[in-house]
């Protein structure tokens, strides 16, 4: 309902319909515009008006709007709004088409399913379809407070999911955004679960198996913790925020993309939870599997390859959660519909030499062109072998000698030139042209022996420190891997970073993070 607030007037009039569903009064209030963003269905309620009508901060109502009621959270205030006002910020305003002084009708409503559904799984109890359906609506619809968001993400964390569960916020996550439909077979894909340095193996398989005839719309992250993503170093060599229609665009003429999967309104519910996640460290299993497989089933993936890095300092470092993790994978993976194999590889130091967008974008392009880091070439060809061997492109056995035959001919080049200039670059540029920052220090070794551990995590705070990833110039070179001997002397890395104050940050990073760690000398007594 809209129009100017008539003099003397509180309440409608209450159909019996309504006063079956709406136990508590009903009043009008007069609309005032707040010139700021909530983010969410927020709005301000007086405070005497809404403890007049039994309504608490937090509590959702109904507001009436040309006949349609639209559910919103409340905040109250006793000097922003007053007796007779309901405050709407701008964002809300513009999505439900409100104006400075209309009349707007006030209801209470009952709990949505969503807030039962997370009070279910606190006391342990095990969710629908339905009932994760309407968490996912209403936390896209921005329903849901950011605190009862926590609270499900930590009911899971601690409660766990099932595979029904799982299976069902999967598909709920799908159902979120929009869907890549490719009239071509076979759709692969690739993902790995990180926490690896340099770990670009995905800028290698793509045009790897691309060359050998397979579909690979590859959607991809941006750096969250580390240093770079794959979407950022993809970045450096091309465009990567494509529309979906763009994107099967470009994979039905080059069959193969890397594109950002944020700029495609892929399975979007998820990254409404990394942000409640991120910053409470939450990593719930059930959450990465649906979020993992929600990305892959959008884009249609009928394969699959998963990498779970092991070891120290990796995300996972016990093999046997590794594991259980991979069977996981494989399980729910076929009740989508989906084969996915998995790879434990050794993730125990980082993957190449570069750290950090366009660092990393060098190595790639080295090994493309035939001289780039021996163990980010092998780990990517294995890969891509394994997706040839499933999809059956080639005989069991077959996949590791055609996908290092496609990558050593020179096809998977000729194919990331294609990839790159469909992407919007210079499908001519050479690693050696790719611009580094320009403040740079080399770290060398204070004394004699042999490297026993390359520490990812102080790997990635001090490049972090340098700028990576949002200054794609930035980040570490490593010249040395575990197990080399070095003497005094000897450069172990280099920093690179586009401005002095952060090489000198990152430079201070060392007192605190030593990365790399040498072999302790074991000396014997006799007496």
């Amino acid at each position: 309902m809209s129009g100017k607030m008539p003099n003397g007037k509180r309440l409608f009039e209450e159909s019996k319909k309504e006063a079956r569903v709406y136990k508590h009064k009903k009043y009008i209030a007069q609309t005032v515009l707040i010139d700021i963003k909530a983010g969410k269905d927020i709005v301000v309620l007086n405070e005497k008006d809404a403890e007049e009508n039994d309504i608490n901060a937090g509590d959702r109502v109904g507001i009436k709007i040309r006949d349609n009621v639209e559910i919103v959270i409340v905040d109250v205030s006793s000097q922003l709004v007053k007796e007779g006002e309901i405050g709407i910020f701008t964002d809300v305003a513009e999505k439900y088409r409100i104006s400075e002084g209309d009349i707007v009708e006030i209801v209470h409503v009952p709990m949505p399913l969503s807030l039962e559904a997370i009070s279910k799984k606190i006391n342990g109890g095990i969710m629908t379809k339905n009932e994760i359906s309407s968490i996912i609506n209403d936390l896209m619809e921005n329903k849901l407070a950011e605190p009862e968001l926590a609270a499900w993400i930590t009911a899971i964390q601690i409660r766990g999911l099932n595979d029904d569960e799982t299976i069902y916020l999967t598909q709920a996550m799908v159902d979120s955004g929009d869907k890549l439909s490719l009239p071509k077979h076979p759709v692969v894909d690739k993902h790995c679960i990180g926490g690896v340095p340099g770990n670009r193996t995905t800028m290698l398989i793509v045009p790897i198996v691309a060359s050998a005839g397979l579909y690979i719309p590859k959607t991809s992250s941006r750096a969250i913790t580390s240093p770079a993503g794959t979407a950022d170093t993809m970045e450096v060599l091309a465009n990567v925020n494509f529309s979906m229609e763009e994107l099967k665009e470009i994979v039905l003429k080059a069959r193969g993309a890397i594109v950002w999967g944020g700029g495609i309104n892929i399975a979007p519910a998820d990254d409404h939870m990394i942000r409640i996640r991120r910053p409470l460290h939450l990593d719930p299993k059930g959450v990465l599997l649906a979020s993992i497989l929600a990305k892959k089933k959008a884009v249609g993936s009928e394969y699959v390859i998963v990498d779970i890095p092991v070891g120290r300092g990796a995300k996972v470092e016990d093999i046997n959660m590794a594991k259980d993790l991979a069977d996981d994978f494989r399980k729910l993976g076929a009740k989508l519909g989906m084969k996915i194999g998995v790879v434990i590889t050794d993730g125990s130091e980082p993957i190449g030499n570069g750290v950090g967008p366009a660092l990393e974008a060098r190595d790639v392009l080295r090994v493309l062109e035939g001289n780039g880091p021996s163990d980010l070439k092998e780990k990517a060809v294995l890969m891509a072998g394994k997706l040839l061997e499933m999809s059956g492109k080639v005989s069991k056995g077959d996949g590791y000698d055609v996908a290092k035959h496609f990558l050593e001919s020179g096809k998977a080049l000729k194919k990331m030139k294609e990839i790159i200039e469909l992407q919007g670059g210079n499908p001519d540029v050479k690693a050696d042209e790719i611009p580094v920052g320009e403040y740079r220090e080399v770290i060398k070794a204070e004394k004699e022996g042999k490297i026993e551990h390359i520490d990812n995590r102080a790997i990635s705070k001090i490049a972090r420190a340098a700028g990576a990833p949002f200054d794609k110039g930035a980040g570490i070179y490593l010249f040395k891997s575990k197990g080399d001997r070095v003497k005094v002397g000897d450069p172990l890395f280099e920093i690179y970073a586009e401005s002095e104050a952060k090489l000198t940050f990152a430079i201070k990073m060392l007192e605190e993070f030593k990365p790399i760690k040498m072999e302790k000398m074991l000396l014997e007594e006799f007496y």
